[in-house]
């Protein structure tokens, strides 16, 4: 019986060891590794939104010019279309 006893506290004592570093875990989960995922996440929707914002300028820069000079902007086109079907082949 002395053997069973030991063997209890032995398990009782790892399941409390287990109980303080799931704590922990949780814990530091709370404290630093979530407020950095919200700090990141924050700075990519801050890149995302900066990025779209230059996209939108510059198409509105070209769409601009392809109104001034529509007959090169389709000649442009057009080169392009067959400089992409000649690598294509």
């Amino acid at each position: 019986m002395a053997f069973s006893s030991d063997t209890h506290g032995k398990l009782e004592d790892a399941q409390a060891q287990i109980a303080r570093l799931r704590e922990q875990v949780e814990t530091l989960m709370k404290d630093r590794v979530t407020p950095a995922v919200a700090d990141f996440a924050g700075r990519a929707e801050s890149a995302v939104h900066s990025a779209s914002g230059a996209v939108r300028d510059q198409a509105e820069v070209v769409s601009g010019r392809v109104k001034e000079q529509p007959l090169i902007a389709i000649m442009i086109a057009a080169a392009v279309g067959w400089a992409i079907g000649r690598v294509m082949r």
